[in-house]
Protein backbone atom coordinates (compact mmCIF):
# COMPACT_ATOMS: atom_id res chain seq x y z
CA UNK A 1 0.00 0.00 0.00
CA UNK A 2 1.51 3.44 -0.97
CA UNK A 3 0.76 6.51 0.66
CA UNK A 4 -1.98 7.85 -1.75
CA UNK A 5 -3.69 4.41 -1.15
CA UNK A 6 -3.76 5.24 2.34
CA UNK A 7 -5.03 9.03 1.58
CA UNK A 8 -7.78 7.58 -0.41
CA UNK A 9 -9.14 5.47 1.54
CA UNK A 10 -8.92 7.40 5.21
CA UNK A 11 -10.88 9.87 2.86
CA UNK A 12 -13.43 7.21 1.52
CA UNK A 13 -13.71 6.29 5.75
CA UNK A 14 -14.30 9.64 6.93
CA UNK A 15 -16.92 10.19 4.35
CA UNK A 16 -19.00 7.24 4.74
CA UNK A 17 -18.24 6.06 8.41
CA UNK A 18 -21.39 8.23 9.81
CA UNK A 19 -23.60 7.61 6.31
CA UNK A 20 -25.84 4.87 5.75
CA UNK A 21 -24.10 3.18 3.24
CA UNK A 22 -21.15 0.73 5.00
CA UNK A 23 -17.63 2.39 5.74
CA UNK A 24 -16.51 -0.89 5.74
CA UNK A 25 -17.70 -2.35 2.45
CA UNK A 26 -16.58 0.31 0.85
CA UNK A 27 -13.43 0.34 2.37
CA UNK A 28 -12.91 -3.34 0.88
CA UNK A 29 -14.01 -2.83 -2.29
CA UNK A 30 -12.00 0.61 -2.85
CA UNK A 31 -9.30 -1.84 -2.14
CA UNK A 32 -9.49 -4.37 -4.68
CA UNK A 33 -10.38 -1.43 -7.13
CA UNK A 34 -7.04 -0.30 -6.06
CA UNK A 35 -5.58 -3.77 -6.48
CA UNK A 36 -4.45 -3.28 -2.63
CA UNK A 37 -4.11 -7.27 -1.69
CA UNK A 38 -6.26 -7.98 1.73
CA UNK A 39 -4.12 -8.93 3.86
CA UNK A 40 -4.31 -8.77 7.53
CA UNK A 41 -1.84 -5.28 7.64
CA UNK A 42 -4.95 -4.28 5.19
CA UNK A 43 -7.50 -5.06 7.70
CA UNK A 44 -6.01 -3.72 10.89
CA UNK A 45 -5.37 -0.39 8.37
CA UNK A 46 -9.30 -0.66 7.54
CA UNK A 47 -9.78 -0.54 11.24
CA UNK A 48 -7.42 1.67 12.53
CA UNK A 49 -8.64 4.45 10.38
CA UNK A 50 -12.29 4.10 11.55
CA UNK A 51 -10.78 4.94 14.68
CA UNK A 52 -9.34 8.48 12.94
CA UNK A 53 -13.30 9.37 11.95
CA UNK A 54 -14.23 8.32 15.48
CA UNK A 55 -11.65 10.32 16.98
CA UNK A 56 -13.22 13.41 15.31
CA UNK A 57 -16.96 12.86 16.53
CA UNK A 58 -15.66 11.90 20.14
CA UNK A 59 -14.19 14.91 20.39
CA UNK A 60 -17.67 16.86 18.88
CA UNK A 61 -19.54 15.36 21.40
CA UNK A 62 -17.89 14.72 23.96
CA UNK A 63 -19.83 17.43 26.18
CA UNK A 64 -22.94 15.78 25.66
CA UNK A 65 -21.64 12.15 26.28
CA UNK A 66 -19.87 12.40 29.50
CA UNK A 67 -21.87 15.51 31.04
CA UNK A 68 -24.97 13.96 30.65
CA UNK A 69 -25.97 10.57 32.71
CA UNK A 70 -28.35 9.25 31.12
CA UNK A 71 -27.00 9.89 27.79
CA UNK A 72 -23.53 8.21 28.93
CA UNK A 73 -26.43 5.43 30.35
CA UNK A 74 -28.11 4.72 27.45
CA UNK A 75 -24.26 4.44 25.25
CA UNK A 76 -23.51 2.02 28.03
CA UNK A 77 -26.32 -0.02 27.77
CA UNK A 78 -26.28 0.11 23.97
CA UNK A 79 -22.69 -0.99 23.84
CA UNK A 80 -23.18 -3.84 25.61
CA UNK A 81 -24.77 -6.55 23.82
CA UNK A 82 -22.36 -5.35 20.84
CA UNK A 83 -19.11 -5.76 22.57
CA UNK A 84 -20.19 -9.19 24.18
CA UNK A 85 -21.17 -10.36 20.74
CA UNK A 86 -18.13 -8.83 18.94
CA UNK A 87 -15.53 -10.04 21.31
CA UNK A 88 -16.97 -14.17 21.20
CA UNK A 89 -17.14 -13.81 16.92
CA UNK A 90 -14.26 -11.27 16.62
CA UNK A 91 -12.24 -14.80 15.52
CA UNK A 92 -15.36 -15.09 12.84
CA UNK A 93 -15.49 -11.86 11.61
CA UNK A 94 -12.00 -11.35 10.31
CA UNK A 95 -11.09 -14.62 9.12
CA UNK A 96 -14.18 -15.05 6.77
CA UNK A 97 -16.41 -11.76 6.64
CA UNK A 98 -14.15 -9.13 6.24
CA UNK A 99 -12.70 -8.57 2.63
CA UNK A 100 -15.48 -10.63 1.30
CA UNK A 101 -16.78 -8.51 -1.57
CA UNK A 102 -20.18 -10.73 -2.70
CA UNK A 103 -20.98 -10.11 0.80
CA UNK A 104 -20.18 -6.24 0.65
CA UNK A 105 -21.98 -6.58 -2.50
CA UNK A 106 -25.36 -8.74 -0.82
CA UNK A 107 -25.27 -6.82 2.33
CA UNK A 108 -25.42 -3.16 0.32
CA UNK A 109 -28.19 -4.08 -1.87
CA UNK A 110 -30.58 -5.40 0.87
CA UNK A 111 -29.47 -2.67 3.02
CA UNK A 112 -30.98 -0.33 0.42
CA UNK A 113 -33.94 -1.99 0.53
CA UNK A 114 -34.83 -1.64 3.70
CA UNK A 115 -34.17 1.95 3.81
CA UNK A 116 -36.33 2.46 1.11
CA UNK A 117 -39.22 0.37 2.86
CA UNK A 118 -38.64 1.46 6.45
CA UNK A 119 -38.69 5.57 5.40
CA UNK A 120 -41.17 4.96 2.72
CA UNK A 121 -43.76 2.83 4.93
CA UNK A 122 -42.93 1.78 8.47
CA UNK A 123 -41.26 4.78 9.70
CA UNK A 124 -44.40 7.01 9.00
CA UNK A 125 -46.38 5.64 11.48
CA UNK A 126 -44.09 5.68 13.95
CA UNK A 127 -44.52 8.19 16.84
CA UNK A 128 -41.49 9.83 18.81
CA UNK A 129 -40.60 8.25 22.14
CA UNK A 130 -37.82 9.31 24.83
CA UNK A 131 -34.85 7.17 25.09
CA UNK A 132 -34.78 4.76 28.12
CA UNK A 133 -32.30 1.89 28.88
CA UNK A 134 -34.67 -1.07 27.34
CA UNK A 135 -34.81 0.99 24.07
CA UNK A 136 -30.75 1.61 24.47
CA UNK A 137 -30.36 -1.83 24.31
CA UNK A 138 -32.76 -2.67 21.40
CA UNK A 139 -30.67 -0.41 19.56
CA UNK A 140 -27.43 -1.96 20.62
CA UNK A 141 -28.57 -5.46 19.78
CA UNK A 142 -29.44 -4.16 16.00
CA UNK A 143 -26.27 -3.04 15.90
CA UNK A 144 -24.92 -5.95 15.62
CA UNK A 145 -25.90 -6.74 12.44
CA UNK A 146 -23.62 -4.48 11.06
CA UNK A 147 -20.26 -7.24 11.83
CA UNK A 148 -21.30 -8.25 8.26
CA UNK A 149 -19.62 -6.18 5.89
CA UNK A 150 -21.85 -4.07 4.33
CA UNK A 151 -24.82 -3.78 6.38
CA UNK A 152 -23.20 -0.47 7.56
CA UNK A 153 -22.44 -0.06 11.22
CA UNK A 154 -24.24 3.44 11.09
CA UNK A 155 -27.65 1.99 9.24
CA UNK A 156 -27.77 -0.44 11.69
CA UNK A 157 -28.13 2.19 14.77
CA UNK A 158 -29.99 4.80 12.90
CA UNK A 159 -32.56 1.76 12.11
CA UNK A 160 -32.60 0.85 15.13
CA UNK A 161 -32.95 4.09 16.65
CA UNK A 162 -35.83 5.08 14.61
CA UNK A 163 -37.57 1.78 15.12
CA UNK A 164 -37.75 2.45 18.86
CA UNK A 165 -39.28 5.70 18.45
CA UNK A 166 -36.49 8.27 18.21
CA UNK A 167 -36.82 11.23 15.53
CA UNK A 168 -34.37 10.97 12.57
CA UNK A 169 -31.88 13.45 13.98
CA UNK A 170 -31.38 12.07 17.41
CA UNK A 171 -31.04 8.65 15.82
CA UNK A 172 -28.14 9.61 13.93
CA UNK A 173 -26.65 11.67 16.45
CA UNK A 174 -26.76 8.59 19.01
CA UNK A 175 -25.55 6.30 16.36
CA UNK A 176 -22.51 9.25 16.26
CA UNK A 177 -22.06 8.70 20.23
CA UNK A 178 -22.65 4.88 20.20
CA UNK A 179 -19.68 4.88 17.68
CA UNK A 180 -17.24 6.21 20.21
CA UNK A 181 -16.89 3.05 22.42
CA UNK A 182 -17.83 0.45 19.56
CA UNK A 183 -15.09 1.31 17.22
CA UNK A 184 -12.38 1.76 20.09
CA UNK A 185 -12.89 -1.18 21.27
CA UNK A 186 -12.80 -2.90 17.78
CA UNK A 187 -9.64 -1.33 16.96
CA UNK A 188 -7.91 -1.66 20.92
CA UNK A 189 -9.02 -5.58 20.54
CA UNK A 190 -7.34 -5.78 16.62
CA UNK A 191 -4.40 -4.19 18.01
CA UNK A 192 -4.18 -6.15 20.99
CA UNK A 193 -4.69 -9.34 18.71
CA UNK A 194 -1.74 -8.06 16.20
CA UNK A 195 0.50 -7.09 19.22
CA UNK A 196 1.04 -4.32 17.82
CA UNK A 197 3.95 -6.20 15.45
CA UNK A 198 3.73 -2.93 12.47
CA UNK A 199 6.79 -2.72 10.13
CA UNK A 200 8.27 1.40 10.75
CA UNK A 201 6.68 2.02 7.28
CA UNK A 202 3.20 0.31 8.18
CA UNK A 203 3.12 3.10 11.50
CA UNK A 204 3.47 5.93 8.76
CA UNK A 205 0.38 4.38 6.59
CA UNK A 206 -1.06 4.01 9.97
CA UNK A 207 -0.69 7.26 11.18
CA UNK A 208 -1.45 9.00 7.52
CA UNK A 209 -4.30 7.18 7.64
CA UNK A 210 -5.89 8.18 10.74
CA UNK A 211 -4.91 11.80 10.83
CA UNK A 212 -6.73 11.87 6.74
CA UNK A 213 -10.11 9.87 8.19
CA UNK A 214 -10.43 12.20 11.44
CA UNK A 215 -9.77 15.58 9.25
CA UNK A 216 -12.39 14.28 6.56
CA UNK A 217 -15.16 12.96 9.03
CA UNK A 218 -14.97 16.21 11.16
CA UNK A 219 -16.51 17.97 8.30
CA UNK A 220 -18.97 15.08 7.21
CA UNK A 221 -20.52 14.70 10.57
CA UNK A 222 -21.52 17.92 10.22
CA UNK A 223 -22.78 18.12 7.31
CA UNK A 224 -24.79 14.93 7.72
CA UNK A 225 -26.89 16.61 10.70
CA UNK A 226 -27.81 19.08 8.34
CA UNK A 227 -28.74 17.22 5.68
CA UNK A 228 -30.84 14.46 7.99
CA UNK A 229 -32.27 17.60 9.42
CA UNK A 230 -35.02 18.08 6.38
CA UNK A 231 -34.51 15.09 4.60
CA UNK A 232 -35.50 11.57 4.72
CA UNK A 233 -32.57 8.31 3.86
CA UNK A 234 -34.49 7.24 0.72
CA UNK A 235 -31.31 8.72 -1.34
CA UNK A 236 -29.03 6.75 0.66
CA UNK A 237 -30.80 3.61 0.09
CA UNK A 238 -31.00 4.14 -3.52
CA UNK A 239 -27.43 4.44 -3.53
CA UNK A 240 -26.46 1.79 -1.74
CA UNK A 241 -28.28 -0.27 -4.36
CA UNK A 242 -26.84 1.79 -7.31
CA UNK A 243 -23.01 1.54 -5.60
CA UNK A 244 -23.93 -2.73 -5.01
CA UNK A 245 -25.06 -2.95 -9.06
CA UNK A 246 -21.92 -0.91 -10.39
CA UNK A 247 -19.35 -2.30 -7.93
CA UNK A 248 -20.40 -5.92 -8.97
CA UNK A 249 -19.87 -5.06 -12.42
CA UNK A 250 -16.38 -3.94 -11.47
CA UNK A 251 -15.48 -6.13 -9.11
CA UNK A 252 -16.71 -9.84 -10.08
CA UNK A 253 -15.85 -11.13 -14.01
Amino acid sequence: MSIFQAILLAVIEGITEFLPVSSTGHLILASQLLGITQNEFVKSFELFIQLGAIAAVAILYMQRLFVDKQTLGNVIAAFFPTALIGFIAYPLIKSLLLGNAMIVVVALTLGGIVLIVLESYVLKQSKTTPLNLKRAVAIGLIQTLSFVPGVSRAAATIVGGMLVGLPRTRAVEFSFLLAIPTMFAATGLDMMKSGFAFSPDQWTLLIVGFMGAFITASATVKLFVQFVSKHTFVPFGIYRIVAAAAFAILTFP
